[in-house]
This record gives C-alpha cells, structure tokens and sequence, in this order.
C-alpha cells in the first residue's frame, strides 16, 4: 500500500480546506479497499509469482544450495531429497586424501627436482611476490622463504561445498586442478590452512596492499573455473532436467487451480464492490452490504463453470513458464522472504507518520496532521491483523489440502487487511468525535502557518520581481546554485594542490574553457614555446 498515496487521497491539502467532506471521505474509502482487494486477487490468479518474493525456486540450484545453513533451514531448503541425502553423506574430510592426488604430489616433485638442477635458483612467491625456494643440500631455507604448493580453494572448502556435492563431481579432482595451485611461502600458506583467501584477508590487515590484490585476483580466476565446471556438470545433468520438468508440470497445476479459484473470488469481490457502491450510513449497515455481497459472488460463480475451466487450463500453461523462468533467475540469485515485505511495509508507515507529524510536508492543519498519521498507522496495523489472521488459518485442517488451503489462506489474509484498514479510514474521516477533536487541535495555532504565510510571501516578491525586471527567475535561480556549488568547492580547498584541482572541476561544471587550450595545466604550457594566452 503506498502510505504517502492514502495522505493525499484521504485529506484535502491546507490550501484548498482544512477539512474533509463526508462524501469525498467514502470515495476515498473506497478506492483504499479497491486496491488491497485488487492486490488479493493478483494472488488469487495466480499472479503473484511476479511479485512474490522466493527462495530458490522449485528446483535446486547451485547458488540457492550454498545458502543453506542450520540458522536458516527454514528459509532455504533443499527441494530434492536425493541432493539433500548426497550432501548428509558426503564423508567427513580426509586431508591426507586430498594433498597426495597426482598433480599435487607431481607438481612439488617436479619444481623441487627444477630447483635443485638449477642450484637453487628461487621462484616468485604468486602472493607477496618475494623470492622463495627449498631445503637443498648446502642451505636451509627459513619458512617466510620455503616455497610450498598451496590450494587457492582449499580442499577442504571443495569437500563440504554444497554446489559441488550438486554437481555430482569428484572434490578430489578439482582440487587437484592445475588452475587451483600457487605457489607461496610456507609461513603464509601454514598461516592460512583451510581459510578462505577472502575471509583470510579481511580478517588480517597487516598484509600490505599489493599483496592482498594479488590474492584476491587469484583466488577469482580458481573459482571462476571452478565454478564453471559445477555449472556444465550440474545444469546438463538428466538430474536437473527431470526436477525442472517435474516442478514445472507441479506448478502448472497449482497455477490453473489458483486461476480457477481466482474467478470464484472475483466474483465475490465485483459482489462486493457493487454493494459498496450504494453507500452506507453507519458501521453496522457497511458490513451487512458487505455479507450480502460475497452470498451473491457465490451465486454468480455458480453460473460460469465453463469459463472457470478455460482459467484453469490458462492458469496451467502459465505456472508451467512461470516455474521455467524462476528456475532460471534462481540458478543465479534469490529473493527475501515473505515476511520482509511485512516489515519494510509496517516500518514505512512508522516513518512516514513521524514524517507527518514533525515535518508536515502537505501544510495541513495540526489536527489533520494528527489525523493523517493516525490513518498511516492503521494500515500497517491492518496488514499486521491480516497476517496473524493467515497465519491462524495455516494452523487449521483446511491448510492441509495442497494448494487449496494456500490460497484460501492467502485471500483471506488480505481481505481482512483490506476491510479493516478501510473501516478504520472510514472511521477516522467520519467518526463524530473525531472530527470534534481534529477542530479543537485545528484551531491551535503553530509555528507551521507563519513558516508557510513567509514562505508564500518570499515567493511572489520573487516572482514579482523578476517580472518587474524581465529575469527568467527559472533560469536566474539555476545559475545562482551552479555558482553557489563552485564557491563551496574553492572553499573547501585546503593547499594549493586542492585549489588547483577545485579550479579545474569548476571549470568543466560551468563550460568555462581553459585559458590554457589544449595543455592540462600551467606547467605545461609555459613550457612550450608556441603558447599563445587566450581568455574568452
């Protein structure tokens, strides 16, 4: 619900009046609960995947499986049991195994057998790029200089990587991967052992710049082949293919069936709409309208059977390539959960209020103000009360009917948001007391009425001026602040160095060519002996 949208449909601005009538307070009322019914009925066709935030989709993919983590089991899952089981399973990690594989032990053997035919000459540390090299037979080598074979992804991180585990490819042999070796010194690599390279260089400061750099490009380049090679393997697996199948043929079905039972709801609403439209003196007849409006959407849905089987095969072609295309977005990235949406609304409401309240952006009067607020603060409760209330019918047997109960759920859920933020709006424009109160608070007067008499006044001496004096005032005010952001800028120059690079920078935001042609600075162009010094 856009909060700042109910301020400026359900009060009139200062400057036209400072109260509301009864009938514009009904239209408003109305269109509120238009819109949160509407918003339901996205859900209930079946819509809301283009609007509903998830988490990984129907099928498993490699980015989703990494998020997984015992704190936040219940927001990502694994959605094929096999996968799961493959990872459970997957053996505890075996060092021994992992750093006796033949390209390991074959590359050390051949740069220690390079090394010594050489008679020692030393080899580029990949990381801090120093000199390092081995134990020969005249010198010992102290560990910041003895070279050693590290893992750029350690073994370790590959044997307990999900996405790997996903991919159904051997740990041992990617981390024996030739891409995946640099070579360092023992004292780093010991001090590293099985971190990752970027938490390893995050978590210590000491290392110098370069060298940090240098790791980081090095640890990219290992996981972007890594990486590389789970994808191939996972996403043209017979695996993979089949979930996708399954889920979509899954979803396609749901889809239909939430299409289907949309049009029912439909027609409950439109029922609905049409009583609403008839007006209502008091609480008590609003709700009977209401009542007698979703008995006749019933009726009406009764009638048109056939059209609600064309919704479901519609409904079913689409949930097959809306669950395609979430498959696809989420082998990359995934979206928040459900719940977030709530906060981010409920704590829109609570700034927006305060924001009414202190700062008054639309000049209304001090009690309007108040009642503004108050009306911001009863939608995000009405959307608090519809959660709870889908929330409880989650807990009931009617939820155990797969796809049935989340729609109902889902419908139910909004529409009680929508029929108590619109009687709490109905209440708050019409209410008797209220509006007593809103009078009272009205007549106070407060430092916010002389701001906005200067304010106004400031502006038509302006205008009046500039009129007097023929002056674009549009064009004036916007040279004034271009000059004034050039000013702050020399000013805060603090050596000549600064003031030289201010000067420059002014220079190109007002168009101002540079008496120097083509030469960058002064320097340069006194030292060539055709400068001419032009000022335009």
């Amino acid at each position: 619900i856009n909060m700042r949208l109910i301020i400026r449909v359900s009060c009139v601005p200062y400057r036209y009046s400072p109260y509301v009538s009864e009938l514009n307070a009904y239209n408003n009322i109305f269109e509120q609960y238009e819109r949160v019914v509407i918003q339901s009925l996205i859900s209930a066709f079946g819509l809301d995947f283009l609007i509903r935030d998830q988490h990984g989709g129907d099928v498993d993919t490699i980015h989703n499986v990494r998020l997984i983590t015992k704190d936040n089991d219940e927001l990502f899952y694994y959605k094929n049991k096999d996968n799961k089981a493959a990872y459970d399973n997957r053996g505890a990690y075996d060092r021994g195994a992992y750093h006796s594989t033949g390209n390991f032990r074959q590359i050390n053997q051949d740069a220690k057998k390079a090394w010594l035919d050489s008679h020692g000459v030393d080899i580029k540390d990949e990381y801090t790029n120093s000199d390092i090299g081995f134990y020969g037979n005249t010198k010992a080598i102290t560990t910041s200089r003895k070279a050693e074979l590290d893992h750029i992804i350690s073994a370790k991180e590959i044997h307990e990587d999900r996405g790997r585990l996903l991919s159904g490819l051997d740990g041992k042999k990617l981390a024996d991967a030739p891409e995946n070796f640099a070579w360092t010194n023992q004292h780093l690599n010991r001090s590293m052992k099985e971190e990752n390279i970027q938490d390893y260089v995050k978590a210590h400061p000491e290392l110098d710049k370069e060298t940090k750099e240098r790791m980081l490009a090095r640890d990219q380049q290992a996981r972007q082949s890594y990486n590389d090679k789970l994808n191939i393997a996972y996403y043209t697996s017979s695996g993979f293919i089949k979930d996708t199948a399954f889920a979509s043929a899954k979803v396609g079905v749901g889809m239909g069936l939430r299409q289907a039972l949309g049009l029912v709801f439909s027609e409950i609403w439109f029922a609905v709409r049409a009583e609403l439209k008839r007006g209502y003196n008091g609480a008590s007849e609003l709700f009977e309208g209401i009542a007698a409006g979703v008995k006749k959407g019933f009726a009406n849905a009764k009638d048109k059977y056939r059209e609600i089987w064309d919704k479901f095969i519609e409904g079913a072609v689409s949930g097959v390539l809306a669950s395609v295309t979430t498959t696809l977005c989420n082998m990359f990235l995934t979206t928040a959960k459900n719940v977030v949406r709530i906060i981010r609304q409920c704590w829109a409401s609570l700034v927006e209020a305060v924001k009414v309240i202190f700062f008054n952006p639309d000049y209304l009067p001090f009690g309007e103000r108040f009642r503004a607020a108050a009306k911001i603060i009863a939608t995000g409760a009405s959307i608090v009360a519809g959660t709870m209330v889908s929330e409880l019918i989650a807990t009931t047997p009617i939820n155990k009917f797969p796809v049935v109960g989340e729609i109902v759920q889902t419908f139910c859920g909004t529409l009680v948001s929508g029929i108590l933020s619109c009687s709490l709006l109905y209440l708050l424009d019409t209410n008797p007391v209220i509006d007593k109160l809103v009078k009272v608070l009205n007549s106070i007067s407060t430092v916010d009425d002389v701001i906005a008499s200067y304010r106004l006044q400031a502006r038509l001496l302006d205008e009046y001026c500039a009129k007097l004096m023929e002056i674009d005032l549009a064009k004036f005010q916007e040279e004034t602040r271009a000059y004034s952001s050039a000013v702050a800028i020399l000013s805060n120059a603090s050596n000549d160095r600064e003031l030289n690079e201010a000067l420059q920078s002014v220079c190109e935001q007002l168009n101002i060519k540079s008496p120097f042609g083509k030469h960058k600075d002064i320097d340069s162009f006194m030292d060539d002996p055709d400068s001419v010094l032009v000022f335009e």
